[in-house]
Protein backbone atom coordinates (compact mmCIF):
# COMPACT_ATOMS: atom_id res chain seq x y z
CA UNK A 1 0.00 0.00 0.00
CA UNK A 2 1.28 3.65 -0.76
CA UNK A 3 1.24 6.36 1.48
CA UNK A 4 0.67 9.87 0.65
CA UNK A 5 1.79 12.92 2.05
CA UNK A 6 -1.11 14.99 2.31
CA UNK A 7 0.86 18.17 0.91
CA UNK A 8 1.31 16.20 -2.62
CA UNK A 9 -2.25 15.19 -2.77
CA UNK A 10 -4.69 17.97 -4.97
CA UNK A 11 -7.05 19.54 -3.41
CA UNK A 12 -10.45 18.50 -4.48
CA UNK A 13 -12.51 21.38 -7.11
CA UNK A 14 -15.49 22.16 -5.45
CA UNK A 15 -18.43 20.19 -7.72
CA UNK A 16 -19.91 22.32 -10.41
CA UNK A 17 -23.66 21.97 -9.80
CA UNK A 18 -25.83 19.25 -8.25
CA UNK A 19 -24.35 15.77 -7.71
CA UNK A 20 -25.33 13.36 -10.32
CA UNK A 21 -27.02 10.67 -9.69
CA UNK A 22 -25.54 7.04 -8.75
CA UNK A 23 -24.61 5.65 -11.61
CA UNK A 24 -26.33 1.91 -12.37
CA UNK A 25 -24.22 -0.81 -11.68
CA UNK A 26 -21.82 -2.50 -13.97
CA UNK A 27 -23.16 -5.33 -16.33
CA UNK A 28 -20.74 -7.68 -14.72
CA UNK A 29 -21.43 -6.62 -11.38
CA UNK A 30 -25.55 -6.76 -12.23
CA UNK A 31 -24.50 -10.45 -13.64
CA UNK A 32 -22.71 -11.37 -10.55
CA UNK A 33 -25.22 -10.68 -8.04
CA UNK A 34 -27.84 -12.72 -10.16
CA UNK A 35 -25.71 -15.36 -9.95
CA UNK A 36 -25.24 -15.03 -6.26
CA UNK A 37 -28.88 -14.86 -5.88
CA UNK A 38 -29.45 -17.86 -8.06
CA UNK A 39 -26.56 -20.33 -6.38
CA UNK A 40 -28.14 -19.40 -2.95
CA UNK A 41 -31.80 -20.40 -4.32
CA UNK A 42 -30.16 -23.59 -5.59
CA UNK A 43 -28.93 -24.09 -1.94
CA UNK A 44 -32.36 -23.18 -0.84
CA UNK A 45 -34.10 -26.02 -2.67
CA UNK A 46 -31.89 -28.83 -2.26
CA UNK A 47 -29.72 -30.73 -4.98
CA UNK A 48 -32.17 -32.55 -6.24
CA UNK A 49 -35.97 -32.22 -6.16
CA UNK A 50 -36.64 -35.64 -6.17
CA UNK A 51 -34.34 -35.69 -2.67
CA UNK A 52 -36.84 -32.81 -1.83
CA UNK A 53 -39.95 -35.19 -2.62
CA UNK A 54 -38.20 -38.12 -1.44
CA UNK A 55 -38.08 -36.12 2.19
CA UNK A 56 -41.45 -35.24 2.16
CA UNK A 57 -42.72 -38.66 1.30
CA UNK A 58 -41.40 -39.45 4.74
CA UNK A 59 -43.33 -36.71 6.67
CA UNK A 60 -40.30 -34.84 7.20
CA UNK A 61 -39.62 -31.29 6.44
CA UNK A 62 -36.73 -29.59 4.62
CA UNK A 63 -33.95 -28.08 7.02
CA UNK A 64 -35.28 -24.47 5.85
CA UNK A 65 -38.82 -25.44 6.31
CA UNK A 66 -38.14 -26.32 10.20
CA UNK A 67 -36.00 -23.47 10.48
CA UNK A 68 -38.79 -21.05 9.60
CA UNK A 69 -41.23 -22.99 11.98
CA UNK A 70 -38.15 -22.68 14.60
CA UNK A 71 -37.51 -19.00 14.19
CA UNK A 72 -39.63 -15.87 14.21
CA UNK A 73 -40.42 -14.88 10.51
CA UNK A 74 -38.31 -13.09 8.34
CA UNK A 75 -35.59 -13.23 11.24
CA UNK A 76 -33.05 -16.25 10.71
CA UNK A 77 -29.72 -14.98 9.36
CA UNK A 78 -27.74 -17.83 7.15
CA UNK A 79 -23.77 -18.07 7.49
CA UNK A 80 -21.19 -20.20 5.78
CA UNK A 81 -24.06 -20.47 2.88
CA UNK A 82 -21.57 -20.95 0.22
CA UNK A 83 -19.06 -23.74 2.21
CA UNK A 84 -18.03 -27.17 0.74
CA UNK A 85 -16.00 -29.71 1.97
CA UNK A 86 -12.17 -30.48 0.14
CA UNK A 87 -12.45 -34.21 0.35
CA UNK A 88 -10.98 -36.58 -2.63
CA UNK A 89 -11.37 -39.97 -3.02
CA UNK A 90 -14.84 -42.11 -3.61
CA UNK A 91 -16.36 -39.85 -6.11
CA UNK A 92 -16.30 -36.84 -3.23
CA UNK A 93 -13.90 -34.77 -5.32
CA UNK A 94 -16.96 -34.65 -7.82
CA UNK A 95 -19.69 -33.89 -5.50
CA UNK A 96 -18.82 -30.23 -3.92
CA UNK A 97 -22.69 -29.19 -2.96
CA UNK A 98 -22.64 -25.68 -0.97
CA UNK A 99 -23.55 -25.84 2.45
CA UNK A 100 -22.36 -29.23 2.94
CA UNK A 101 -25.31 -30.67 4.22
CA UNK A 102 -25.95 -28.77 7.59
CA UNK A 103 -27.54 -24.85 7.65
CA UNK A 104 -26.17 -22.61 10.69
CA UNK A 105 -26.65 -19.24 11.70
CA UNK A 106 -29.55 -17.11 13.82
CA UNK A 107 -32.65 -15.64 14.20
CA UNK A 108 -35.32 -14.76 17.37
CA UNK A 109 -37.66 -17.05 19.11
CA UNK A 110 -40.28 -14.92 20.61
CA UNK A 111 -38.25 -11.74 20.03
CA UNK A 112 -34.47 -13.11 21.75
CA UNK A 113 -31.51 -14.66 19.86
CA UNK A 114 -31.05 -18.14 19.41
CA UNK A 115 -28.84 -20.12 17.62
CA UNK A 116 -29.34 -23.15 15.04
CA UNK A 117 -27.71 -25.86 13.09
CA UNK A 118 -29.93 -28.11 11.57
CA UNK A 119 -29.30 -31.18 9.19
CA UNK A 120 -29.84 -30.99 5.31
CA UNK A 121 -30.86 -34.80 4.34
CA UNK A 122 -30.86 -33.81 1.46
CA UNK A 123 -27.06 -33.42 0.83
CA UNK A 124 -25.24 -36.53 1.58
CA UNK A 125 -27.89 -37.45 3.94
CA UNK A 126 -26.66 -35.18 6.53
CA UNK A 127 -23.72 -36.99 7.64
CA UNK A 128 -21.09 -35.00 9.26
CA UNK A 129 -17.68 -34.52 7.24
CA UNK A 130 -14.59 -31.84 7.98
CA UNK A 131 -16.36 -29.39 6.39
CA UNK A 132 -19.80 -30.17 7.79
CA UNK A 133 -18.54 -30.32 11.44
CA UNK A 134 -16.44 -26.92 11.21
CA UNK A 135 -20.01 -25.64 10.24
CA UNK A 136 -21.25 -26.74 13.38
CA UNK A 137 -18.07 -26.11 15.54
CA UNK A 138 -18.63 -22.28 13.98
CA UNK A 139 -22.44 -21.59 15.45
CA UNK A 140 -21.84 -22.85 18.69
CA UNK A 141 -18.65 -21.00 19.65
CA UNK A 142 -20.58 -18.04 18.28
CA UNK A 143 -23.94 -18.79 20.56
CA UNK A 144 -21.29 -19.36 23.58
CA UNK A 145 -20.05 -16.40 23.28
CA UNK A 146 -23.25 -14.34 22.56
CA UNK A 147 -24.42 -16.19 25.72
CA UNK A 148 -27.50 -17.17 23.89
CA UNK A 149 -29.16 -21.00 23.57
CA UNK A 150 -28.80 -23.24 20.74
CA UNK A 151 -30.93 -25.49 18.71
CA UNK A 152 -29.34 -28.18 16.74
CA UNK A 153 -32.00 -29.81 14.27
CA UNK A 154 -30.81 -33.64 13.77
CA UNK A 155 -31.69 -35.69 10.61
CA UNK A 156 -28.20 -37.03 9.59
CA UNK A 157 -26.92 -40.47 9.17
CA UNK A 158 -23.67 -39.81 11.21
CA UNK A 159 -20.39 -39.61 10.29
CA UNK A 160 -19.42 -39.74 6.35
CA UNK A 161 -17.59 -42.27 6.10
CA UNK A 162 -15.65 -41.39 2.97
CA UNK A 163 -13.84 -38.90 4.69
CA UNK A 164 -12.91 -41.54 7.49
CA UNK A 165 -11.43 -40.06 11.00
CA UNK A 166 -11.66 -36.52 9.68
CA UNK A 167 -14.83 -37.01 10.90
CA UNK A 168 -15.03 -38.61 13.81
CA UNK A 169 -12.48 -36.02 14.99
CA UNK A 170 -15.55 -33.10 13.93
CA UNK A 171 -17.61 -35.05 16.55
CA UNK A 172 -15.04 -34.90 19.04
CA UNK A 173 -15.42 -30.80 18.38
CA UNK A 174 -18.97 -31.06 18.82
CA UNK A 175 -18.83 -33.10 22.32
CA UNK A 176 -15.99 -30.85 23.60
CA UNK A 177 -18.23 -27.86 23.14
CA UNK A 178 -21.38 -29.01 24.18
CA UNK A 179 -19.63 -29.78 27.52
CA UNK A 180 -18.01 -26.56 27.68
CA UNK A 181 -21.46 -24.89 27.13
CA UNK A 182 -23.20 -27.25 29.33
CA UNK A 183 -24.91 -25.24 32.38
CA UNK A 184 -23.52 -21.81 30.48
CA UNK A 185 -26.39 -21.53 27.58
CA UNK A 186 -29.28 -23.74 27.00
CA UNK A 187 -28.62 -26.38 24.54
CA UNK A 188 -31.66 -28.47 22.99
CA UNK A 189 -31.59 -31.01 20.46
CA UNK A 190 -34.40 -31.91 18.37
CA UNK A 191 -34.21 -35.57 16.88
CA UNK A 192 -36.40 -35.22 13.22
CA UNK A 193 -34.43 -38.25 11.60
CA UNK A 194 -32.02 -41.31 12.18
CA UNK A 195 -29.29 -40.19 14.59
CA UNK A 196 -26.36 -43.58 15.13
CA UNK A 197 -23.25 -44.14 16.80
CA UNK A 198 -21.20 -41.30 18.00
CA UNK A 199 -23.50 -38.83 16.78
CA UNK A 200 -26.16 -39.88 19.52
CA UNK A 201 -23.67 -38.40 21.86
CA UNK A 202 -24.31 -34.76 21.42
CA UNK A 203 -27.91 -34.75 22.43
CA UNK A 204 -27.61 -36.90 25.25
CA UNK A 205 -24.87 -34.17 26.42
CA UNK A 206 -27.55 -31.28 25.91
CA UNK A 207 -30.26 -30.31 28.21
CA UNK A 208 -33.34 -31.11 26.63
CA UNK A 209 -34.12 -33.98 23.62
CA UNK A 210 -36.97 -33.47 21.36
CA UNK A 211 -38.13 -36.99 19.29
CA UNK A 212 -40.41 -37.02 16.77
CA UNK A 213 -42.43 -40.43 16.44
CA UNK A 214 -42.08 -42.78 13.42
CA UNK A 215 -39.49 -40.76 11.75
CA UNK A 216 -36.35 -40.32 14.43
CA UNK A 217 -34.63 -42.57 15.62
CA UNK A 218 -31.24 -42.91 18.15
CA UNK A 219 -28.81 -46.10 18.78
CA UNK A 220 -25.31 -46.49 19.02
CA UNK A 221 -25.57 -49.78 17.16
CA UNK A 222 -28.15 -50.27 14.68
CA UNK A 223 -30.59 -53.43 13.92
CA UNK A 224 -28.25 -54.92 11.60
CA UNK A 225 -25.42 -54.95 14.14
CA UNK A 226 -27.61 -56.09 16.75
CA UNK A 227 -28.71 -59.01 14.95
CA UNK A 228 -25.18 -60.15 13.77
CA UNK A 229 -23.53 -59.80 17.16
CA UNK A 230 -26.74 -61.19 19.63
CA UNK A 231 -28.54 -62.92 16.98
CA UNK A 232 -32.11 -60.75 18.99
CA UNK A 233 -33.74 -58.94 15.52
CA UNK A 234 -35.55 -55.36 15.95
CA UNK A 235 -37.20 -52.68 13.98
CA UNK A 236 -35.56 -49.50 14.22
CA UNK A 237 -37.81 -47.91 16.29
CA UNK A 238 -38.39 -50.43 18.49
CA UNK A 239 -34.46 -50.21 19.62
CA UNK A 240 -34.25 -46.64 19.13
CA UNK A 241 -37.40 -44.75 18.46
CA UNK A 242 -38.82 -41.92 20.50
CA UNK A 243 -41.35 -43.62 22.74
CA UNK A 244 -38.55 -46.50 23.51
CA UNK A 245 -36.81 -43.10 24.42
CA UNK A 246 -39.56 -41.72 26.19
CA UNK A 247 -40.44 -44.15 28.11
CA UNK A 248 -37.66 -46.83 28.35
CA UNK A 249 -34.14 -45.50 28.50
CA UNK A 250 -34.88 -41.88 29.08
CA UNK A 251 -32.92 -40.16 26.36
CA UNK A 252 -36.00 -38.39 25.05
CA UNK A 253 -37.51 -35.47 27.26
CA UNK A 254 -40.29 -34.75 25.00
CA UNK A 255 -42.21 -36.58 21.69
CA UNK A 256 -44.53 -35.35 19.28
CA UNK A 257 -46.47 -37.03 16.40
CA UNK A 258 -45.27 -34.54 14.16
CA UNK A 259 -42.71 -31.71 13.44
CA UNK A 260 -44.92 -28.89 13.47
CA UNK A 261 -45.91 -29.24 16.90
CA UNK A 262 -42.69 -30.60 18.50
CA UNK A 263 -40.77 -27.19 17.02
CA UNK A 264 -43.79 -25.18 19.10
CA UNK A 265 -42.79 -26.62 21.93
CA UNK A 266 -39.76 -25.99 21.90
CA UNK A 267 -40.22 -22.11 20.96
CA UNK A 268 -42.31 -22.98 24.40
CA UNK A 269 -39.87 -24.25 26.13
CA UNK A 270 -37.08 -21.29 25.10
CA UNK A 271 -39.75 -18.69 26.80
CA UNK A 272 -38.88 -20.25 29.96
CA UNK A 273 -35.81 -20.45 30.10
CA UNK A 274 -32.97 -17.45 30.35
CA UNK A 275 -30.46 -16.71 27.60
CA UNK A 276 -27.65 -17.86 29.52
CA UNK A 277 -26.43 -18.58 33.16
CA UNK A 278 -25.82 -14.94 33.89
CA UNK A 279 -29.36 -14.08 33.18
CA UNK A 280 -32.72 -14.53 35.13
CA UNK A 281 -35.70 -16.71 33.14
CA UNK A 282 -37.35 -14.38 31.43
CA UNK A 283 -40.62 -12.98 32.83
CA UNK A 284 -43.82 -12.46 31.72
CA UNK A 285 -47.11 -10.81 31.97
CA UNK A 286 -50.14 -12.60 33.83
CA UNK A 287 -53.28 -11.83 34.04
CA UNK A 288 -54.31 -14.54 37.09
CA UNK A 289 -54.21 -13.04 40.11
CA UNK A 290 -51.20 -13.81 42.59
CA UNK A 291 -53.18 -14.36 45.58
CA UNK A 292 -55.79 -16.34 44.07
CA UNK A 293 -57.49 -19.26 46.29
CA UNK A 294 -56.55 -22.79 45.88
CA UNK A 295 -59.44 -24.09 47.35
CA UNK A 296 -59.71 -26.99 45.07
CA UNK A 297 -57.45 -28.97 46.37
CA UNK A 298 -58.61 -29.77 49.32
CA UNK A 299 -61.40 -31.45 46.78
CA UNK A 300 -58.36 -33.38 44.83
CA UNK A 301 -56.17 -34.55 47.36
CA UNK A 302 -57.88 -37.38 50.00
CA UNK A 303 -56.73 -36.27 53.17
CA UNK A 304 -56.50 -40.66 53.63
CA UNK A 305 -52.48 -40.85 52.96
CA UNK A 306 -53.46 -44.48 51.51
CA UNK A 307 -56.01 -43.12 48.73
CA UNK A 308 -54.56 -42.19 45.45
CA UNK A 309 -54.50 -39.12 42.92
CA UNK A 310 -52.86 -37.28 40.20
CA UNK A 311 -50.71 -34.65 41.36
CA UNK A 312 -51.14 -32.79 38.19
CA UNK A 313 -53.89 -31.60 39.31
CA UNK A 314 -52.68 -29.67 42.13
CA UNK A 315 -49.55 -28.15 39.57
CA UNK A 316 -52.14 -27.10 37.20
CA UNK A 317 -54.69 -25.84 40.00
CA UNK A 318 -51.17 -23.95 41.58
CA UNK A 319 -49.66 -22.61 38.60
CA UNK A 320 -50.47 -19.58 36.11
CA UNK A 321 -53.54 -20.42 33.98
CA UNK A 322 -52.76 -24.33 34.24
CA UNK A 323 -50.16 -23.83 31.52
CA UNK A 324 -47.19 -25.97 32.48
CA UNK A 325 -44.48 -28.01 30.38
CA UNK A 326 -44.20 -31.38 31.91
CA UNK A 327 -40.01 -33.33 31.34
CA UNK A 328 -40.03 -36.96 30.93
CA UNK A 329 -44.04 -37.23 30.64
CA UNK A 330 -44.03 -40.73 30.18
CA UNK A 331 -40.22 -42.32 32.13
CA UNK A 332 -39.93 -42.34 35.85
CA UNK A 333 -43.90 -41.29 36.35
CA UNK A 334 -43.65 -41.76 39.46
CA UNK A 335 -42.46 -38.65 39.92
CA UNK A 336 -42.93 -35.46 37.91
CA UNK A 337 -40.99 -32.90 36.91
CA UNK A 338 -42.22 -29.50 35.10
CA UNK A 339 -41.62 -26.00 34.41
CA UNK A 340 -44.37 -23.44 34.95
CA UNK A 341 -45.03 -19.75 35.88
CA UNK A 342 -46.17 -18.04 39.10
CA UNK A 343 -47.26 -14.64 39.01
CA UNK A 344 -45.20 -14.50 35.72
CA UNK A 345 -42.25 -16.11 37.12
CA UNK A 346 -40.95 -19.20 35.31
CA UNK A 347 -39.95 -22.25 38.40
CA UNK A 348 -39.36 -25.90 38.44
CA UNK A 349 -41.55 -28.26 40.14
CA UNK A 350 -40.66 -31.01 41.62
CA UNK A 351 -43.52 -33.43 43.08
CA UNK A 352 -44.49 -37.08 43.96
CA UNK A 353 -46.78 -38.69 42.08
CA UNK A 354 -49.08 -41.19 44.19
CA UNK A 355 -51.16 -42.31 40.42
CA UNK A 356 -48.17 -43.94 39.95
CA UNK A 357 -46.42 -46.62 42.21
CA UNK A 358 -47.48 -44.40 45.12
CA UNK A 359 -45.23 -41.96 44.74
CA UNK A 360 -42.25 -44.02 46.13
CA UNK A 361 -38.38 -42.34 44.82
CA UNK A 362 -37.09 -45.31 43.07
CA UNK A 363 -33.83 -45.29 40.43
CA UNK A 364 -35.39 -43.99 37.68
CA UNK A 365 -37.28 -41.26 39.57
CA UNK A 366 -34.12 -40.17 41.49
CA UNK A 367 -32.45 -39.85 38.57
CA UNK A 368 -34.98 -37.69 36.53
CA UNK A 369 -35.70 -35.66 39.42
CA UNK A 370 -31.82 -35.20 40.07
CA UNK A 371 -31.25 -33.81 36.44
CA UNK A 372 -33.82 -31.65 36.52
CA UNK A 373 -33.19 -30.06 39.76
CA UNK A 374 -29.70 -29.67 38.13
CA UNK A 375 -30.72 -28.16 35.13
CA UNK A 376 -32.80 -25.06 36.69
CA UNK A 377 -29.98 -24.98 39.17
CA UNK A 378 -27.77 -24.05 35.73
CA UNK A 379 -29.93 -21.18 34.64
CA UNK A 380 -31.10 -19.88 37.79
CA UNK A 381 -34.54 -21.25 37.76
CA UNK A 382 -36.28 -21.43 41.50
CA UNK A 383 -37.61 -24.89 42.58
CA UNK A 384 -41.10 -25.49 44.23
CA UNK A 385 -41.04 -29.73 45.70
CA UNK A 386 -44.52 -30.50 46.30
CA UNK A 387 -43.80 -33.84 48.49
CA UNK A 388 -45.90 -36.83 48.94
CA UNK A 389 -43.89 -39.60 49.28
CA UNK A 390 -44.08 -42.93 51.26
CA UNK A 391 -40.27 -43.74 51.07
CA UNK A 392 -37.94 -45.10 48.79
CA UNK A 393 -38.67 -48.32 46.83
CA UNK A 394 -37.65 -51.32 48.72
CA UNK A 395 -36.32 -54.40 46.87
CA UNK A 396 -33.59 -56.54 45.76
CA UNK A 397 -33.52 -55.61 42.35
CA UNK A 398 -33.06 -51.92 43.28
CA UNK A 399 -30.75 -52.07 45.85
CA UNK A 400 -28.41 -54.65 43.72
CA UNK A 401 -28.68 -52.22 41.18
CA UNK A 402 -27.43 -49.11 43.15
CA UNK A 403 -30.95 -47.23 44.91
CA UNK A 404 -28.05 -45.85 46.92
CA UNK A 405 -25.72 -44.57 44.39
CA UNK A 406 -28.66 -43.29 42.46
CA UNK A 407 -30.78 -41.74 45.17
CA UNK A 408 -27.91 -39.84 46.53
CA UNK A 409 -27.68 -37.60 42.99
CA UNK A 410 -31.25 -36.33 43.88
CA UNK A 411 -29.59 -35.80 47.39
CA UNK A 412 -26.50 -34.20 45.52
CA UNK A 413 -28.72 -31.98 43.31
CA UNK A 414 -30.71 -30.47 45.98
CA UNK A 415 -28.14 -29.79 48.63
CA UNK A 416 -25.83 -28.46 45.37
CA UNK A 417 -28.61 -25.81 44.51
CA UNK A 418 -28.75 -22.25 45.44
CA UNK A 419 -31.35 -20.97 43.53
CA UNK A 420 -34.49 -20.29 45.53
CA UNK A 421 -36.08 -23.49 46.74
CA UNK A 422 -39.80 -23.68 48.94
CA UNK A 423 -40.98 -26.86 49.64
CA UNK A 424 -44.75 -27.92 50.26
CA UNK A 425 -45.45 -31.19 52.25
CA UNK A 426 -49.31 -32.10 51.24
CA UNK A 427 -49.48 -35.19 52.99
CA UNK A 428 -46.91 -38.25 53.92
CA UNK A 429 -43.01 -37.60 54.12
CA UNK A 430 -41.65 -40.53 55.64
CA UNK A 431 -37.81 -41.29 56.17
CA UNK A 432 -34.93 -40.86 54.14
CA UNK A 433 -37.22 -39.98 50.93
CA UNK A 434 -38.60 -36.76 53.02
CA UNK A 435 -34.84 -35.53 53.53
CA UNK A 436 -34.19 -36.02 50.05
CA UNK A 437 -37.58 -34.48 48.74
CA UNK A 438 -35.78 -30.84 49.48
CA UNK A 439 -36.31 -30.96 53.37
CA UNK A 440 -34.88 -27.89 55.15
CA UNK A 441 -32.21 -30.36 56.63
CA UNK A 442 -30.55 -29.96 53.06
CA UNK A 443 -30.58 -26.56 52.44
CA UNK A 444 -34.62 -25.73 51.52
CA UNK A 445 -34.43 -21.75 51.82
CA UNK A 446 -38.48 -22.60 53.54
CA UNK A 447 -40.80 -25.11 53.94
CA UNK A 448 -44.21 -25.55 54.35
CA UNK A 449 -46.91 -28.10 55.14
CA UNK A 450 -50.38 -28.54 55.08
CA UNK A 451 -52.81 -29.98 57.80
CA UNK A 452 -52.91 -33.08 56.62
CA UNK A 453 -48.97 -33.40 56.84
CA UNK A 454 -47.91 -36.69 58.49
CA UNK A 455 -43.64 -36.35 58.73
CA UNK A 456 -41.72 -39.32 60.84
CA UNK A 457 -39.53 -41.73 59.98
CA UNK A 458 -41.57 -44.40 58.88
CA UNK A 459 -45.97 -44.87 59.23
CA UNK A 460 -47.65 -44.86 62.39
CA UNK A 461 -48.35 -48.76 61.64
CA UNK A 462 -44.73 -50.00 60.72
CA UNK A 463 -43.18 -47.67 63.49
CA UNK A 464 -45.52 -49.24 65.99
CA UNK A 465 -44.72 -53.48 64.77
CA UNK A 466 -41.00 -52.34 65.44
CA UNK A 467 -40.92 -50.32 68.65
CA UNK A 468 -43.30 -52.52 69.87
CA UNK A 469 -42.83 -55.95 68.40
CA UNK A 470 -42.38 -57.85 71.79
CA UNK A 471 -44.93 -56.46 73.94
CA UNK A 472 -47.09 -56.57 70.63
CA UNK A 473 -46.47 -60.40 70.39
CA UNK A 474 -46.66 -61.18 74.14
CA UNK A 475 -50.16 -59.75 74.53
CA UNK A 476 -53.24 -61.84 75.11
CA UNK A 477 -54.77 -59.56 72.68
CA UNK A 478 -52.45 -58.61 69.98
CA UNK A 479 -53.89 -57.17 67.35
CA UNK A 480 -56.02 -54.93 69.87
CA UNK A 481 -52.50 -53.70 71.40
CA UNK A 482 -51.04 -52.79 68.12
CA UNK A 483 -54.30 -50.39 67.22
CA UNK A 484 -53.57 -48.46 70.66
CA UNK A 485 -50.01 -48.46 69.91
CA UNK A 486 -50.56 -47.10 66.40
CA UNK A 487 -52.69 -44.73 67.48
CA UNK A 488 -50.46 -43.66 70.42
CA UNK A 489 -47.16 -43.74 67.70
CA UNK A 490 -49.41 -41.13 65.32
CA UNK A 491 -50.78 -39.06 68.44
CA UNK A 492 -47.40 -38.32 69.64
CA UNK A 493 -45.01 -38.33 67.02
CA UNK A 494 -47.55 -37.77 63.92
CA UNK A 495 -49.82 -35.20 64.48
CA UNK A 496 -49.72 -32.30 62.00
CA UNK A 497 -48.02 -30.06 64.04
CA UNK A 498 -45.05 -31.75 65.48
CA UNK A 499 -42.40 -30.70 62.60
CA UNK A 500 -43.72 -27.19 62.67
CA UNK A 501 -43.64 -27.40 66.51
CA UNK A 502 -39.92 -27.95 66.12
CA UNK A 503 -39.26 -25.53 63.59
CA UNK A 504 -38.23 -27.69 60.35
CA UNK A 505 -41.36 -26.58 58.93
CA UNK A 506 -42.08 -22.82 58.65
CA UNK A 507 -45.71 -22.48 58.55
CA UNK A 508 -49.04 -25.10 58.27
CA UNK A 509 -50.70 -24.12 55.67
CA UNK A 510 -54.23 -23.89 54.21
CA UNK A 511 -54.52 -25.38 51.28
CA UNK A 512 -56.53 -22.35 49.83
CA UNK A 513 -53.56 -20.40 50.06
CA UNK A 514 -51.01 -22.23 48.52
CA UNK A 515 -50.41 -20.79 45.68
CA UNK A 516 -50.22 -17.20 47.41
CA UNK A 517 -48.07 -18.39 49.77
CA UNK A 518 -45.77 -19.70 46.92
CA UNK A 519 -45.74 -16.52 45.47
CA UNK A 520 -45.00 -14.80 47.91
CA UNK A 521 -42.35 -16.73 49.03
CA UNK A 522 -40.41 -16.94 45.59
CA UNK A 523 -40.82 -12.93 45.05
CA UNK A 524 -38.76 -12.53 48.62
CA UNK A 525 -36.16 -15.24 47.47
CA UNK A 526 -35.38 -13.44 43.84
CA UNK A 527 -32.50 -11.55 44.90
CA UNK A 528 -31.42 -14.54 47.00
CA UNK A 529 -27.30 -14.70 46.71
CA UNK A 530 -26.66 -18.46 47.20
CA UNK A 531 -22.82 -19.35 48.32
CA UNK A 532 -20.86 -21.91 46.93
CA UNK A 533 -17.53 -23.43 48.17
CA UNK A 534 -14.05 -22.99 46.12
CA UNK A 535 -13.63 -25.54 44.59
CA UNK A 536 -13.22 -27.20 40.76
CA UNK A 537 -16.11 -28.65 40.40
CA UNK A 538 -17.82 -31.11 42.88
CA UNK A 539 -17.47 -35.57 42.47
CA UNK A 540 -21.39 -35.74 41.65
CA UNK A 541 -22.82 -39.66 42.49
CA UNK A 542 -23.26 -41.90 39.03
Amino acid sequence: MTILDERTVPAAEPPAGPAPAPAAPPADLRRARDELRRIKEEVSRGPDPAATRRQHEKNKLTVYERLHLLFDEGTFTEIETLRRHRATGFGLEDRKPHGDGVVIGWGLVHGRTVFAYAHDFRVFAGALGEAHAAKVHKVMDLAEAAGAPLVSLNDGAGARIQEGVTALAGYGGIFRRNVAASGVIPQISVMLGPCAGGAAYSPALTDFVFMVRDTAQMFITGPDVVQAVTGERITHNGLGGADVHATVSGVSHFVHDDEESCLEDVRFLLALLPANNRELPPTAHCDDPAERRTDALTSLVPADPGHSYDIRGVIEEIVDDGEYLEIHETWATNIVCALARLDGQPVGIVANQPASLAGVLDIHASEKAARFVSTCDSFNIPLVTLVDVPGFLPGVGQEHSGIIRHGAKLLYAYCNATVPRVSVVLRKAYGGAYIVMDSRSIGADLSFAWPTNEIAVMGAEGAANVVFRREIAAADDPESLRAQRIKEYRTELMHPYYAAERGLVDDVIDPGDTRATLVRSLAMLRTKKGEVPARKHGNVPT
